[in-house]
């Protein structure tokens, strides 16, 4: 399973009013840990950022003046999301801003490039409802260490995601069993490898304790105890 967690910063809030995307940053993950692969890139956006945006993330405009544009990075972005499956802190953001790009360079939405998009602010609305869910709170909460975000950055936050992300669905690693075998149209078949069971026999003591058990619960119901008409009947029903 491949999975990218993505993020950007912009020149404000709306791609509808021509905000565009200044840094893109991703990480990859890979079976459910770091590949050590990433992609990172600033972007001239061809035209000013907003004061309150620049205030955010610290970006200037005469920093971008000589990087490159959107389309000059666009196949090797879509290259490297390709068939994986995008994990976004509110993803319609990001994915809003990035479509906006690609639409502008008359190529297909993210959509049609990934495998699908993960909004981990959803998830984590979902798993603690009516506390805060932003990137920081949820660094704090479990305990991820963003001492070094003292303003947003692409990747820097995509790196945070990653690890907050993976505490967050940390559960879900018991199911992640080697794939053995699947049926066409049907579900997996998995197995998990499994030591030999110690079997531990029942002491007298415990025998003359359950049958007595038994017999108060053959009384209180009237000789209707199912383990003893089981029992009487060679333990079938």
């Amino acid at each position: 399973m491949r999975q990218i967690i993505l993020d950007t910063e912009t020149t404000g809030l709306d791609w509808r009013s021509g905000d565009r995307v200044i840094e893109i940053g991703c990480v990859e993950l890979v079976a459910r840990k770091l590949s050590g692969r990433h992609f990172h890139r600033y972007l001239n956006p061809e035209r000013e950022i907003d004061a309150g945006a620049m205030a955010v993330h610290g970006i200037t405009n005469e920093f971008l003046v000589d990087k490159p544009k959107f389309r000059e990075v666009a196949a090797e972005l879509m290259d490297f999301l390709r068939g994986a499956e995008l994990v976004i802190h509110n993803a319609a953001f990001d994915t809003g801003f990035l479509n906006n790009e690609l639409a502008l360079q008359a190529l297909e939405p993210l959509e049609r490039h990934c495998a699908g998009v993960v909004d981990t602010l959803k998830l984590a609305r979902e798993l603690h409802p009516g506390r805060k869910n932003s990137l920081d709170a949820l660094c704090e909460r479990y305990e991820v260490d963003n001492s070094n975000r003292q303003l947003h950055g692409a990747l820097l936050d995509a790196e945070l995601l990653a690890e907050v992300y993976l505490a967050m669905t940390r559960g879900q690693e018991s199911l992640a069993i080697e794939l053995e075998a699947t049926v066409p149209g049907g579900p997996a078949i998995v197995t998990a490898a499994r030591g030999p069971l110690k079997v531990l026999r029942a002491q007298a003591g415990e025998l003359a304790a359950h049958e007595r058990v038994l017999a108060d619960i053959d009384k209180a119901s009237g000789g209707k105890c199912i383990w003893r008409a089981l029992a009487a009947n060679g333990g079938t029903a």
